[in-house]
């Protein structure tokens, strides 16, 4: 038997990545359908509006998903990687991936358990997309390690510092996460003379959570989380406040 290529490795190995995509997506689509969706009333509200429902935008995300993670499996079956899938080379696991593997993996707990429902969106979502594009562009591993470093230690702080609800308003968070985005900002600068990819890292960071929390908020009307944040709190005071007349008027 022929020593099958790095293509059919990958393929093989996509295999269990689409599995693992479609069990994930699955389950957050069946946690979304307690959302009301179609009439139902909310509050003692009826919401007759299907697009007011909070569902919509996790229903486009996990539903997109689940779609790409069963086109994923198809090409990986037609390729033959699902033929590898049960082998050593479908299940390598070697010193690099597992490396790259757990910071990906502690980087996204920290952002989603300690970071999410306490700090500011753009704040903690700016030093995510910062810290994914500056670790792990080009596999360096101190990058990868830095990057793991700074998102763990603000989930850390925003988790042990403001652990009850009733706390998640307070900006001391918001603050020390700014702190480690701006200076894992001037660390990205840095390299950005010889790197022309990590020139646009900073803009990126700040433009993608910020367009995005504003479509959800002002546009299709959802829950954002972090309401109070230290930034989108002030977003949201001038929208209604300052903006929102000119054309209420």
């Amino acid at each position: 038997m022929d020593k099958p290529d790095d293509t059919l490795i990958m393929r093989a190995r996509d295999f269990w990545a689409s599995i693992g995509l479609i069990a994930i997506s699955t389950f957050f689509l069946w946690k979304t359908s307690d959302i009301p969706l179609w009439g139902e009333n909310r509050a003692g509200v009826s919401g007759s509006d299907w697009y007011n429902s909070a569902a919509i935008v996790p229903l486009f995300i996990f539903g997109g998903l689940l779609v790409l993670s069963f086109i994923l499996l198809a090409i990986s079956i037609r390729s033959g990687g699902a033929k590898y899938a049960a082998s050593a080379l479908g299940i390598g696991w070697d010193q690099s991936e597992a490396y790259r593997a757990s910071t990906i993996g502690l980087i996204l707990l920290a952002y989603v358990v300690g970071l999410v429902p306490r700090v500011d969106f753009i704040l903690c979502s700016g030093l995510l997309i910062t810290a994914l594009t500056y670790g792990y562009y080009g596999g360096h591993a101190r990058r990868a390690l830095l990057a793991c470093v700074a998102v763990v230690v603000a989930g850390l702080f925003a988790f042990a510092v403001f652990p009850a609800q009733a706390d998640w308003n307070a900006h001391g968070d918001d603050w020390f996460t700014l702190a480690l985005w701006v200076a894992l900002t001037l660390v990205v600068l840095t390299k950005a003379a010889s790197e022309r990819v990590l020139r646009f890292v900073p803009l990126v960071a700040i433009l993608a959570p910020l367009i995005l929390v504003c479509a959800m908020a002002f546009v299709f009307r959802q829950n954002v989380p972090a309401r109070g944040g230290l930034i989108f709190k002030q977003i949201e005071y001038h929208y209604y406040v300052t903006l929102r007349p000119l054309w209420k008027d």
